[in-house]
């Protein structure tokens, strides 16, 4: 069967940004923890499912998404200076989550989940980078399609459950997605768009 609208897919790949010998792996996708999706359903970013479409279980594929299809180039107004008593718990400036490098879960005026990286702490105020983590970067995909079926009605029911783990049905989350099974950044992120 051949990847096509709204067929079951698992996929095994490496996941690399960077250019020539400086590529980074930033995730992977394996036999045992295979990233899963239902194909043209807008859990994964479009140009990925592009690169897929017609294929079949046991073909191979190796192909590159620009940040413009991807997660966009970084923007540096996503970097944020925020007060520090918004992240106070019971009057207390929450020094174990607010730490440099940690991905902390937000909500903005509108009510909308986000992901954003604890840049800086400063005496005043924490700098917080809400981009993307893959922002700027080219995806270079390398692997192979395991598995291509019609989706069973409990494959369909665990894809429309909440995603749980990060926090905007995946997509933004702020890395790490491909860990949770069935969201990938070929998803990135489910619907890491």
């Amino acid at each position: 069967m051949k990847i096509s609208d709204n067929k079951y897919v698992a996929v095994i790949y490496d996941l690399n940004v960077g250019e020539g010998e400086e590529r980074e792996l930033m995730e992977k996708a394996t036999r045992e923890v295979p990233l899963k999706f239902i194909y043209g359903t807008g859990m994964m970013i479009p140009a990925f499912e592009k690169e897929l479409m017609g294929l079949e279980p046991g073909q191979k594929f190796n192909f590159s998404i620009a940040p413009a299809d991807a997660y966009g180039e970084y923007n540096e107004e996503h970097v944020l200076d925020l007060p520090k008593h918004i992240f106070e718990v019971d009057g207390k400036f929450d020094s174990e989550m607010i730490q440099e490098g940690n991905t902390v879960p937000m909500m903005d005026a509108d009510g909308h989940r986000m992901n954003g990286s604890v840049l800086e702490v400063k005496e005043d105020v924490v700098v917080m980078d809400f981009n993307h983590p893959l922002a700027g970067e080219t995806l270079h995909f390398s692997g192979e399609v395991i598995d291509v079926h019609e989706p069973t009605p409990e494959e369909i029911a665990a894809f429309a459950a909440p995603a749980g783990g990060c926090g905007c049905g995946c997509g933004d989350c702020g890395g790490g997605c491909g860990e949770h099974e069935g969201h990938g950044c070929g998803s990135g992120c489910g619907g890491c768009h």
